[in-house]
């Protein structure tokens, strides 16, 4: 990459419109719910006298909402448009968090989350959209802009939740109520309605979309993938035992390497050595990485753990670009089936690995985990071909087609879509 990335197409992504910054702002707010329980999960544990495997369920919830509401969110944003999908996912997001401080027991705390990530993911899958219209610059500094708020909200998800989550475990989830609110009043005030898209999206159309053996593949590789990510995100911190502000630093920490390794490294790494030996590669590197996490000592498994997020940003970015490009669907409606099929995943990983502690012992969740992910290197190795694409052949369809859609992308699409304009630079 040539270049200051922060001058893209001659003008500065920091001079952008308050719209823009309004919804990046809340983005980065968005991003950080999802790590933002994190090191406070054994405090929730303690605090509501529940188990592991109960609290876990926060994950569960959220993100099995979330996988069904990629369904949702293409059909609702092209039918009322961009801002009030937007002002309405915070909203949701509001309410739920607000009622998530709370709660007075871990099924309505469980059940509030589940409320919290239809908005979010209504937010999330409208916000990249948002911002690419109403950017400065080009899509290409937006979608930049857009990459900084991802990696901020993961990294500092984590030490936000450490520092309100020490004082009483409920204040997080009224610190990101208060932060949402502040981010729909800037919404509301800054950001006009933008164009409606010329075609709806159905409610089937993602699920159409799967019928392609490419998408089907990239989908069923990140689904074991994720079912690996999930188990370092929500298991974790049950292992090392840790104070909030312990775990939140060991956890910042993570985010950051996640954050600089998908923004920075893997468009590097595919520019050399093309994105499917590096995804393999990644994936067998974090099958090792999550052995030596379940087997080592606490300090390894801490450093382990931090590890990991170099390996998940790598393979964030890289899923998201095949997702994006290996068919002929319209970007959102081929990203809304992807992220259907993997966010499953993410839905269980967090409610299985304590269930399989309680089975047998502390290691075997990382085992399974890393099968898990090897697994996914195997299909990315057995589908090549599948997953082999003609980039160019199929831009202009893409191009033509995302026009007509409209709808937004979500949280990972951003780092993909910016890594392959910055190989073709």
């Amino acid at each position: 990459m040539s270049g200051d990335p922060f001058d893209e197409g001659g003008g500065s992504i920091l001079r952008q419109p308050m719209a823009v910054w309004a919804t990046a702002g809340a983005a980065v707010v968005a991003f950080m719910g999802i790590g933002l329980v994190d090191p406070i999960l054994p405090s929730i544990a303690k605090g509501l006298d529940a188990s592991p495997s109960q609290v876990s369920l926060l994950f569960t919830s959220y993100f099995l909402i979330t996988a069904v509401a990629m369904l949702v969110t293409g059909f609702v944003s092209s039918r009322i448009g961009g801002r009030k999908t937007l002002l309405a996912g915070l909203a949701l997001v509001i309410v739920f968090a607000a009622l998530s401080g709370m709660s007075g027991s871990v099924g309505e705390l469980v059940g509030f989350r589940a409320g919290w990530g239809l908005g979010n993911a209504l937010f999330v899958s409208t916000s990249l959209a948002v911002i690419v219209g109403a950017a400065a610059g080009g899509s290409a500094a937006a979608i930049l802009l857009y990459e900084s708020a991802l990696g901020l909200g993961m990294a500092c998800g984590p030490l936000v939740g450490a520092v309100l989550g020490d004082m009483k475990w409920r204040y997080p989830f009224f610190g990101t109520a208060a932060l949402m609110a502040v981010g729909f009043v800037a919404i509301t005030v800054f950001l006009k309605e933008q164009p409606k898209p010329a075609r709806k999206t159905s409610l089937l159309d993602p699920i159409k979309a799967l019928g392609h053996g490419g998408l089907a593949s990239a989908a069923a590789s990140a689904f074991f993938y994720n079912y690996a990510f999930f188990t370092v995100l929500a298991f974790t911190p049950f292992v090392l035992n840790m104070s909030p502000y312990r775990s939140g630093g060991v956890f910042f920490a993570w985010g950051v390497l996640l954050a600089v390794f998908s923004v920075l490294v893997a468009p590097r790494l595919q520019e050399r050595f093309g994105s499917l030996k590096v995804l393999g590669g990644s994936l067998v590197l974090m099958a090792a990485d999550l052995l030596v996490l379940g087997y080592g000592n606490h300090t390894t498994a801490i450093v382990a753990t931090i590890l990991s997020g170099a390996f998940i940003g790598i393979n964030n970015t890289v899923f998201t670009e095949l997702a994006l490009g290996v068919s002929d669907a319209p970007r959102p409606v081929a990203s809304a089936g992807y992220n259907f099929v993997r966010w499953f995943a993410a839905a269980a990983a967090p409610f299985l690995a304590p269930k399989i502690e309680e089975w047998t012992d502390v290691h075997i969740p990382f085992v399974v985990a890393a099968v898990a992910a090897a697994v996914g290197a195997a299909v990315v190795g057995v589908r090549r071909k599948s997953l082999t694409h003609d980039a160019e052949e199929l831009l202009p369809a893409h191009e033509r087609e995302d026009a007509n859609t409209g709808a937004g992308a979500d949280a990972e699409e951003a780092a993909p879509s910016h890594a392959q304009a910055a190989g073709a630079r």
